[in-house]
């Protein structure tokens, strides 16, 4: 189900098997996704506040769920023809997972701003006018522009957390597929010019 809007389109994705994965995505009216060829994933920050993550929080660096989210992102977008690129990318991606515990947003810095200019009027039909804080099995990905750290795109999933930890990590892992199948898929022309004049970084 699509719901068209001045700024982007939302939709609501169901997944044929498993738990019902919600996404919701949007993008800046100024995106020039089009453009976009080579990317990278950015480093989680520290938590704003110091806060003590659980081992298997998907925001805890080095987490065994942070490790395969991290995997499940990078090929994702190579899936749909992005070329990595630590160096020098054209975007950045940044993400918010939440398993055990309400996702607050607040609670980590990439040094972007969260809720750009053209953000207005997708608060409430995107999840509350606080726009900070999400229920347990929330999946946030925004992708940037690397250079001036606009956000372009966002896509957001919802999903329930299973106790079995396989089972989580499966439905983590579906969860990326079901935002990323919102994204475009990389003009072979980008592609092209990417593999050709970068040196290419691989995980």
């Amino acid at each position: 189900m699509r719901i068209a809007h001045l700024l982007g389109a939302a939709a609501l994705t169901l997944t044929a098997c498993g738990p019902a994965i919600h996404v919701r995505t949007v993008v800046s009216p100024d995106a020039g996704l089009s453009r976009l060829a080579t990317f990278r994933i950015l480093p989680v920050p520290r938590p704003r506040d110091g806060t003590r993550l659980a081992a298997d929080d998907p925001m805890l660096v080095n987490s065994i769920t942070n490790r395969v989210l991290h995997n499940a992102l990078v090929e994702g977008f190579q899936t749909r023809g992005y070329v990595l690129h630590d160096a020098d990318p054209d975007f950045a991606v940044a993400f918010y997972a939440s398993a055990r515990r309400k996702l607050d947003i607040t609670y980590w810095n990439y040094g972007y701003v969260w809720r750009p200019r053209w953000w207005r009027g997708w608060g409430p039909r995107w999840g509350g006018a606080s726009m900070t804080e999400y229920t347990e099995g929330t999946l946030i990905i925004d992708v940037l522009d690397a250079k001036t750290k606009e956000l372009l795109w966002r896509g957001r999933g919802v999903t329930v957390v299973s106790d079995d930890m396989q089972e989580y990590l499966n439905d983590l892992k579906a969860t990326v597929t079901a935002i990323l199948d919102e994204f475009p898929h990389a003009r072979a022309t980008a592609t092209r010019r990417a593999v050709g004049t970068t040196t290419i970084v691989t995980p």
